[in-house]
């Protein structure tokens, strides 16, 4: 178990979304955090050094850029520095994408994630924080979606990854008494969100006049969970890491495509045209968080309504 002050922690893919919100959370509460990032090319490297920026001019902040499957790099961020704990955010993201590139997303996400183990076991990390996704419950029937449910179902190459490397997490903690904790992420948004993204893509579109891409008749359902609801969770995963768990981390609430788009519109206050498109292969009809066991073991408890954080990220889109 990991206080949070004056800890020593890694968090790869620190540039990213996701992992940039947890760096600044981290210092703010008292670590020493470094940061792996490799600038993959999925969008652009401007993005993420603003992502960055602000724990770049911190002192109790070092950035690395090297890559999760270089053995010599993660050994050269790991050895002698004591580390109280991983949190292993670094993927190749993105459903369609994945189906494209399956290898790469396979040597990415399950390679890397073993090459990140592989470290902690190495030099005695004992508390490894793994981020995967809701896209491994595939089409589940049954809602909303419990850690208990099976997941030996995905439906694209990149739910399978984060499926895969799952397991890798479980025998790492079983033979290596590491510490683990799986966090999957329900469709998260708001300031700095992948520009590849719903929200993000269709603000952006929309601010600028031109048709949004809608795949599907609107009906499908998104569990919609703000960044900073998803970092209280992480934050949580990290002060409660003991054994090896699985939690939800979702804001409970789905909602429909064309609801959202609606949501988009009043929030921009700029009206969308939409051009339909099929639905594409590899995307599920419905995601949907039970959120139990998290919010009774991490304390976790999402605040943020979608109106709300959608106005949050019109605010961040318009001054970023």
């Amino acid at each position: 178990m990991v206080k949070i002050y004056a800890s020593n922690i890694l968090v790869t893919g620190a540039a990213g979304f996701i992992g940039s919100h947890l760096c600044e959370r981290l210092i703010k509460e008292g670590a020493f955090v470094t940061g792996l990032d490799n600038f993959d090319e999925f969008y652009s490297r401007e993005v993420k050094q603003a992502n960055i920026s602000y724990c770049s001019s911190r002192e109790d902040f070092k950035l690395v850029e090297g890559d999760i499957r270089d053995t010599q790099c993660v050994s050269s961020i790991l050895e002698g520095k004591n580390f109280d704990a991983i949190v292993h955010l670094a993927a190749k993201a993105g459903v369609r994408p994945s189906i494209e590139d399956p290898v790469g997303y396979n040597d990415v996400n399950v390679t890397g994630t073993l090459m990140m183990l592989e470290g902690a076991k190495k030099f005695n990390v004992k508390n490894f924080i793994f981020g995967s996704s809701s896209s491994v419950y595939g089409n589940n029937r049954k809602i909303p979606f419990a850690e208990t449910d099976n997941v030996d179902f995905p439906i694209s190459p990149y739910a399978a990854t984060k499926k895969a490397a799952e397991l890798i997490c479980h025998t790492y903690s079983h033979l290596y008494n590491i510490d683990v904790v799986c966090l999957r992420f329900f469709t998260v948004y708001g300031p700095r969100q992948r520009p590849d993204l719903a929200i993000h893509k269709f603000a952006r579109l929309i601010e600028s006049g031109k048709p949004i891409p809608v795949f599907g008749d609107g009906s499908m359902r998104r569990d919609f969970t703000y960044i900073d609801d998803i970092i209280d969770g992480v934050v949580g995963a990290i002060k409660n890491c003991k054994g090896y768990e699985t939690y939800n981390l979702g804001n409970s609430q789905p909602i429909r495509l064309d609801e959202l788009i609606r949501g988009i519109e009043k929030a921009l206050g700029k009206k969308a045209t939409v051009n339909r498109l099929p639905m594409q292969p590899g995307d599920v009809q419905q995601t949907y968080a039970d959120v139990t066991k998290a919010s009774e073991q991490l304390g976790y408890n999402p605040k943020t309504e979608i109106t709300e954080g959608l106005s949050k990220f019109v605010e961040w889109l318009r001054t970023d």
